[in-house]
Parts: structure tokens; C-alpha cells; sequence
């Protein structure tokens, strides 16, 4: 399960899967396993539910819970925007490449790795129902995406400013300054 929502026709479910159009991509069909899903709701207003609570699958939640979570993955996915953390990757990957060593990745990508640490912060305005608030499995839905989110625009970011970073140390090294400091100096 994905949190994805979308609107199409079944076209099979025997098998233990269920097919249906891709939306994207006229055409093309997407086939998930019925461990996958969550439920199908019918044009005749019939639902159809797959997922159980069964631990020896690791559903730990119940339904409603689930469905708690799902809403919460849909809600980070389309409302949270962590464009500070591709920001600042995007400057730590540019400081470390302009260092010009073999080194310089580690500062982008270590913020990466660091960025998933820190707390989410949920804003009233990002969520559709504020009621949900209430409810831990929806926070944990919404934290899971956001986490995600924040780790790929810090991988991007991170990844931009390391090329330009690189970029400015192969046109300006020759006029970096000749003696560093001298607790930048490694002694061997």
C-alpha cells in the first residue's frame, strides 16, 4: 500500500490481483496483488475491502487505522513541500564541492541522511480534516511521506550544489589561497 487514490475501471481481479488502465499513461495496464490494496469502491457505491489486520503480514493496524494512515500519506504527498532542506543540501553540496576533494560528498549527503532525523512538523494548513490530528496512525502516515520527501529534495539538492560546487573549484582553485590555515592542514 502506497497511499495512492485514483479513479478508474477494474478490468480483472480474479488471480489474487486486480488490473485496471494506468491513468498516466493511456494504454498501459497496472497490476497490483490484492496484499497491496486497501480497498475498491464500485461505481454502485459497493465497497470492497483487502486489507485485514493480520500480524503474521505485518498489518498491524486495524481498518480504520489503516485508513487513518493512508489519509495521512495523501496529505504529506500533496500539501508538504520541504524546499529548505533542498536549500540547505544545496549548500552544503556546493561548500563541499568547492573544496574540490574527494571528500566534497560527504557534506550533502550526510544532511541527507540527518534530514529524516528531525521532527515533522504538521501544519493545520496542510491537512484536510484537522480532526485527524487526533489520531496517531494518520500522523504516522503524514510522517513517513514527509520524511521520504525531505531525503529526495536533499538528495537533489544536495546533488545540484555539489555539481556547482565542483563547477566553481575547476574555474577558481587556481586563485583559492596557497597556504591554509593551519588547522585546515592535515599533518602525516
Amino acid at each position: 500500500m502506497n497511499g495512492n487514490v485514483f479513479g478508474e475501471m477494474v478490468i480483472d481481479s480474479s488471480l489474487g490481483a486486480v488490473t485496471v488502465n494506468d491513468p498516466k499513461k493511456p494504454g498501459k495496464r497496472l497490476h497490483y496483488e490484492l496484499d497491496q490494496l486497501y480497498k475498491i469502491r464500485y461505481v454502485s457505491g459497493r465497497e470492497h475491502y483487502y486489507y485485514s489486520q493480520d500480524s503474521s503480514k505485518f498489518n498491524w493496524f486495524t481498518r480504520e487505522e489503516m485508513g487513518l494512515f493512508i489519509k495521512g500519506e495523501h496529505d504529506s504527498r500533496r500539501f508538504f513541500k520541504p524546499k529548505a532542506c533542498g536549500i540547505a543540501a544545496g549548500i552544503f553540496g556546493f561548500v563541499g564541492g568547492m573544496s574540490g576533494t574527494f571528500w566534497g560528498p560527504i557534506l550533502p549527503y550526510g544532511y541527507m541522511a540527518f534530514s529524516g532525523i528531525t521532527k515533522i512538523k504538521i501544519k493545520h494548513k496542510t491537512v484536510s480534516d484537522p480532526r485527524f490530528l487526533d489520531y496517531d496512525s494518520y500522523i504516522l502516515g503524514y510522517e513517513r511521506t514527509a520524511r521520504q520527501k525531505r531525503k529526495i529534495w536533499s538528495v537533489i539538492g544536495g546533488s545540484i550544489g555539489l555539481v556547482a560546487g565542483y563547477g566553481f573549484y575547476a574555474v577558481f582553485h587556481d586563485k583559492y589561497p596557497e597556504n591554509a590555515p593551519s588547522f585546515l592542514q592535515i599533518k602525516l
